[in-house]
């Protein structure tokens, strides 16, 4: 059945390339908090919301982010300060392909303070070889090809004082890699990024990832040194058959949400093969994603070779006004490898109810449903929320019996940009709640997991966490972030590993403790309680377009009554990266 799917997939590309011959496709900007938040800060000062993507599903076209600069310059009626200015010139400048026959901006400016003078235009006449854009090491942009390519490394140096010997204190990575995006007759766009990479990472980055793989990566080895080895890779193509449908087919990340956090999907895992189709009429954008996941079980091997599960998401999100949006979600979770492996075709249904085809085909397949919703209030905030539903019985639902099938999460947050009337500074808190067992399931193949890793929240589930978060431009180049969070956790025993009691969503919610104990008074941060006290703070300098200097200083205090879940660290590091989005590692 595997190869029909592929068969499948094969044949709907070779149709929808086939009939796309009239709209021209864009290359998607790489998820970035960094540079989210620049776009998110830009559509809440507009003040409604952006005609060319919603903001809670990502990554964006870039086309799409250009578009919004445009509006914002055609109206003319946002308040931008000097910073917001010189973002705007950074965006275009940064997908500069899209920017023709648009409006310009006056970039003296930006110019003089942001880039470096080897980005001076050259002679009249003359063309560079290199750098004949400040965003490319190399581009080629005619009406038949497009061609970005760029050198990427992130390199860094720290100390991390909660290892137990000297000589493991070091923290240092360095990764080295190439980016190459562009489109063919404007028609079919492809994007690529490797990056080969070796590191010695804090002790507690490291406990977030199983054995034989690193957070937000796959397959990583480890070194002498006790530091890891890791290949970085994500790659796709990209068509529109119709104009307002987007295909998207390849190895990456996608997200839902609006948050710092996301309830729904992250990009906490590693990458995942998938197949997204984008539709967008109107006020409404519905989102269809078929992935190919691994197994990431300590059984989940056959024939030397992971095993693969799969899942089929839906999302409709929909701008009930111009400040008002209001999304829906669903994903089923499944593995065939009982009944000789395979993606279920029953699940290719872009627009069926998903929980009618679990109960039509019988099966026990994880099944999540939920809604995320935000609201522009004026031009300074935005309030947004996320609801996941993973499991329930009706009986058991508001009577306060605690049952373990009240397997739920929630999220609230909110932005207030220009915070007090001080240009530049922006606030953001948020409130994540995660019920025990929420996420699991009864094996590897069906828990919200990819490779081991969760795809919402990096802390799985029985949890409740505040975040509060400040960014401020202090200058052209200066860039100034804070990051508190506290969360409280219940994990098992690390003594008895046996034991489940519902923060460790890897384990089958079969082994939760047995009768009434664990059916019924289920209870956020019951077992082990963890209480994980987290301070962030870096400065990011721009030395030219994105080649940046940080320096980090990091806290985190774990306190627990099992010694060997209380930790304490305080780790430095300074950084230098070119192309590569900043690591947050907040967990």
């Amino acid at each position: 059945m595997y190869q029909g799917i592929i068969r499948l997939f094969k044949l709907l590309f070779l149709t929808l390339v086939s009939s796309a011959y009239v709209h021209a496709q864009s290359a998607f900007v790489p998820l970035n908090d960094d540079y989210y938040h620049l776009i998110d800060r830009l559509e809440i000062k507009r003040g409604k919301f952006s005609e060319g993507f919603h903001f809670n599903a990502k990554p964006f076209e870039r086309k799409a982010v250009v578009a919004l600069t445009d509006s914002i310059l055609k109206e003319g009626t946002v308040d931008l300060t000097d910073r917001d200015w010189e973002t705007i010139d950074y965006m275009r400048e940064d997908s500069w392909e899209w920017t023709k026959g648009m409006i310009s901006t006056d970039s003296t400016k930006y110019n003089k303070l942001a880039r470096l003078g080897w980005f001076k235009s050259p002679p009249p006449g003359q063309k560079r070889k290199f750098f004949n854009h400040p965003a490319d090491l190399y581009s080629i942009h005619n009406k038949d090809f497009d061609l970005h390519f760029n050198f990427t490394t992130t390199n860094f140096i720290g100390k991390d004082n909660s290892y137990d010997t000297t000589s493991h204190q070091t923290l240092w990575f360095t990764g080295r890699g190439v980016e190459i995006r562009g489109m063919i007759n404007d028609k079919l766009g492809f994007y690529t990024f490797v990056s080969d990479n070796q590191g010695r990472f804090p002790r507690y980055v490291n406990a977030f990832a199983p054995k034989y793989s690193f957070p937000g990566e796959g397959l990583a080895k480890a070194t002498r040194n006790h530091g890891n080895d890791f290949l970085s890779a994500r790659g796709y193509i990209t068509f529109r058959p119709l104009k307002a449908i987007n295909v998207k087919f390849g190895h990456d990340y996608n997200t839902f949400g609006s948050g710092y956090r996301s309830l729904i999907l992250s990009d906490n895992s590693s990458p995942y093969l998938f197949l997204r189709l984008d539709t967008q009429l109107g006020r409404f954008h519905y989102t269809n994603l078929w992935t190919s996941m691994i197994d990431g079980a300590e059984d989940g091997f056959s024939e030397f070779l992971r095993k693969k599960k799969f899942a089929a998401i839906h999302h409709l999100s929909v701008n009930l006004t111009d400040k008002i949006n209001f999304g829906v979600f669903e994903a089923e979770v499944f593995n065939r490898d009982s009944v000789g492996g395979g993606y279920d075709l029953n699940y290719l249904n872009p627009i069926i109810f998903y929980r009618y085809v679990e109960s039509y085909i019988g099966s026990q397949d994880n099944a999540l449903l939920g809604f995320d919703f935000r609201w522009l209030v004026g031009k300074t905030a935005s309030i947004y929320s996320q609801f996941v539903l993973d499991e329930f019985l009706t009986k058991y639902l508001f009577n306060g019996s605690g049952s373990w099938t009240n397997k739920y999460s929630f999220q609230l947050g909110a932005k207030y940009v220009d915070a007090f009337g001080i240009p530049n500074l922006d606030l953001q808190a948020e409130y994540n709640v995660v019920r025990p067992y929420t996420y699991s399931h009864k094996d590897g193949g069906r828990n919200y997991m990819h490779y081991g890793q969760a795809l919402a929240h990096p802390l799985g589930a029985n949890f409740r966490e505040y975040l509060g978060i400040i960014r401020y431009k202090a200058t052209p180049r200066l860039s100034i972030y804070g990051t508190v969070m506290s969360a409280m956790q219940g994990k098992d025993p690390s003594n008895d590993p046996s034991l489940n009691y519902g923060g460790d969503i890897s384990k089958s919610y079969e082994t939760r403790r047995p009768g009434d104990e664990g059916n019924l008074n289920q209870k956020i941060g019951q077992g082990i309680k963890a209480t994980t006290l987290f301070t962030d703070l870096r400065l990011s300098y721009s030395l030219a377009h994105n080649l940046f200097l940080d320096g980090r200083y990091l806290m985190r205090k774990v306190t627990s009554q099992d010694a060997k879940v209380a930790t304490n660290s305080n780790i430095f590091s300074i950084a230098i990266r070119y192309n590569m989005a900043y690591r947050q590692q907040t967990y």
